[in-house]
């Protein structure tokens, strides 16, 4: 046998000697893996999980109840003020109520507010948009009907005009902002319907005579999950600023319930004299918006493959 045959043989692969195996991950690793190294992720969720888990222990962990009044200490001042008390962390409005007491409350009226309106706009624009992206034809033209009337309203004066008629129950205004707040649901909706609707794992399930709703469930659905999740963190941080406009305007929600929009227009006729009165709630709405907003742009990072949308 010659040198290069030789040299041949030593260099060429051995088709006995094993292979290590090639771990694959799964869409949830790959994701998990991008969250661990998404600040956004960790400071949004960080923030927005301190909120959620205070409004959901709010009986154990505020030191009043947050309609108790007490004129005798009204006014008094936050801690770190030469005239705070320890009493009151957080200081007492207009009619001797804790503060901090009310602000725990409050997080636990708008959190849930904005996650119902969330379903319930999620509900109506899923619903559509999965109608018109499968079916298509007339069934898309009257979709898209819908959508641009919905666009042609103004959601805060429609809300207005509605709350100020039938009332301000809460009930009421989750049904009202989220009977406004469907349109993205529905758009996003539509679009990744029909870029699915012709893919093979969609023929496919038609072949073997799977039903409509099953492949619109179990085959469509699933795959948009990414796109609806950044459209509900939106839809979630509009949910809630437009509840604590209303409250502002005196047509949200109403004593006994507390919200921060309505712990500000409380205070705004102190706006002068103790600022902090509406600093505080207005410090925490701000910091729910960007925690909820944070987390939306991370979620939209860790889902798309590019890392952005």
């Amino acid at each position: 046998m010659t040198d290069t045959q030789l040299s041949s043989r030593r260099g060429a692969p051995d088709d006995r000697t094993p292979t290590t195996p090639v771990a694959v991950l799964s869409p949830g690793q790959v994701a998990w893996r991008r969250a661990l190294k998404h600040g956004g992720f960790w400071i949004g969720g960080g923030i927005l999980l301190l909120i959620v888990l205070a409004a959901i222990a709010a009986p154990l962990l505020a030191p009043y109840d947050p309609a108790t009044q007490s004129l005798g200490h009204r006014f008094v001042p936050p801690v770190w003020n030469v005239d705070g008390s320890t009493a009151h962390l957080l200081g007492t409005d207009s009619l001797g109520r804790d503060v901090l007491s009310r602000l725990i409350f409050g997080a636990r009226t708008s959190v849930m507010l904005g996650v119902l309106t969330v379903l319930v706009s999620g509900f109506i624009g899923v619903s559509l948009g999965l109608a018109a992206g499968y079916f298509g034809g007339w069934v898309d033209l009257a979709v898209n009907f819908v959508i641009n009337i919905r666009l042609t309203l103004p959601v805060v004066l429609v809300a207005l005009v509605v709350v100020a008629v039938m009332g301000n129950s809460l009930l009421l205004l989750v049904m009202v902002i989220g009977l406004l707040l469907w349109d993205r649901f529905a758009i996003v909706t539509r679009s990744a319907t029909q870029a699915l609707v012709g893919r093979e794992f969609v023929t496919s399930a038609r072949t073997i005579g799977s039903s409509t709703p099953r492949i619109v469930l179990r085959e469509i659905l699933p795959n948009i999950t990414g796109p609806l999740v950044v459209v509900a963190s939106v839809e979630l941080a509009h949910a809630i600023l437009l509840e604590a406009s209303l409250s502002f305007l005196g047509l949200g929600v109403q004593p006994p319930l507390v919200s921060w929009g309505l712990m500000i227009s409380e205070a705004k006729s102190q706006l002068m004299f103790r600022p902090w009165m509406i600093a505080i709630p207005g410090v925490a709405l701000v910091l729910l918006i960007l925690a909820i907003n944070l987390l939306g742009d991370a979620l939209r990072d860790i889902t798309t493959p590019e890392g952005k949308a």
